[in-house]
């Protein structure tokens, strides 16, 4: 599905990153991982090429603008374009009420959930308008970018940001044969949403979250990842700015 394509994906060491560039390099695409945590990016790295794939490494800073442009120079320069790419690097940030966030957790998700984003797409953006055939960008946003989610305010309006860059970008560079969409997973068991975390925030959370996901249950990263592919993929090649909902029907 992906052979001689260039993807490169953010958030690569670990969680809906590793797995997504896991299955590209299984569909036979050449993945340029990112990530700021060099030895769990290693991790991915290695298991992919147990596998059989194509996957490089690039250590990673999404919220530093001059890293960015200088990992996709290097890319470029090495393989001549970037047909996908999945910007999913992020954090899960600190959980409080909006009255009793600091503002320095503030700026930390803005930087990274919305700024790392943005920084991205740009050069992304630039590149494959300047390339033959365009290109796909999938934004890992969040059931958390289309409503509300309790004390999570900075990750709540980081995704919204997410959702807003993905359909403004989406109506910009479609005549350039750029599609630009959003994964908005629900709740996910990864680094970032870690049930028995939530419950040590507040004792039986993750029940209670669990009770309003009509599926009844999180959901697994493996079931994530084939939304994300088609979204990627040329069967989805007349979709642009849609938000994709993957979260158990907890938003119908």
């Amino acid at each position: 599905m992906f052979t001689d394509k260039i993807i490169f994906i953010t958030g690569a060491a670990n969680g809906i990153g590793r797995a997504a560039a896991l299955a590209f390099a299984a569909r036979g695409g050449t993945v340029i991982a990112a990530d700021i945590n060099a030895s769990d990016l290693a991790e991915t790295i290695n298991m992919g090429a147990a596998a059989g794939g194509k996957l490089v490494g690039k250590q990673l800073d999404v919220s530093d603008f001059a890293e960015v442009s200088t990992v996709i120079e290097e890319i470029v320069r090495e393989y001549g374009r970037i047909d996908v790419a999945v910007n999913n690097a992020g954090i899960g940030g600190v959980m409080a009420r909006l009255g009793d966030v600091r503002p320095e957790d503030w700026d930390q998700m803005m930087a990274i959930n919305t700024s790392g984003v943005f920084y991205c797409m740009r050069q992304q953006l630039r590149q494959m308008a300047a390339q033959a055939g365009g290109g796909a960008i999938v934004n890992v946003a969040s059931v958390a970018g289309l409503r509300a989610l309790p004390n999570s305010a900075p990750y709540v309006a980081a995704k919204h940001a997410v959702i807003g860059l993905t359909k403004t970008a989406a109506r910009e560079y479609a005549r350039k044969g750029i599609r630009v969409n959003a994964l908005c997973p629900g709740f996910t068991v990864t680094g970032l949403f870690d049930p028995e975390a939530v419950d040590a925030h507040s004792a039986g959370a993750s029940d209670q979250l669990r009770s309003l996901i009509p599926l009844g249950r999180f959901a697994d990263v493996s079931e994530q990842i084939g939304a994300l592919l088609w979204l990627a993929s040329s069967e989805a090649s007349f979709v642009t700015g849609m938000s994709m909902v993957v979260d158990g029907g907890l938003s119908a």
